[in-house]
């Protein structure tokens, strides 16, 4: 083997297990990884080591589209876990309109609009996308 392969196969046999997710204590290790790397890095795209968490990231997110599929489900459906998780009830939700709109919504009787949707993704922090 060449001085240079085994260079390679040197440090390969260090990061390789980060590459090759293939159960769910690999993959739990692999996420302890990859936050401790958003913790060294951030958003750097000029740090050393940004090129590694990106790959870990599509590594991960492979393991995930596979291993942790995310059902689908409306954007109505995604309002209510949203709501649940944050404890609130119709009347906590002004942006969407009074109560009774709000409980229409919920039951389907009306249709989120794209004022309700951008008001939605503001007040949960998360992509508008969720909600179509």
């Amino acid at each position: 083997m060449s001085v240079i392969a085994e260079d390679i196969l040197t440090h390969w046999r260090i990061v390789q297990p980060l590459f090759s997710i293939r159960d769910e204590d690999a993959y739990d290790r692999a996420i302890v990884t990859l936050n401790a790397l958003i913790d060294e890095v951030g958003n750097d795209e000029q740090h050393p080591l940004y090129e590694l968490l990106d790959t870990l990231g599509t590594v991960i997110h492979a393991y995930e589209e596979k291993n942790h599929p995310i059902p689908e489900c409306s954007g109505v459906e995604v309002l209510k876990l949203l709501m649940e998780e944050h404890q609130l009830e119709p009347a906590d939700m002004p942006t969407l309109g009074p109560p009774d709109v709000v409980l229409e919504i919920l039951n389907g009787e009306r249709d989120l609009t794209v004022r309700h949707i951008h008001a939605l993704a503001e007040t949960f922090q998360v992509s508008p996308a969720v909600f179509v």
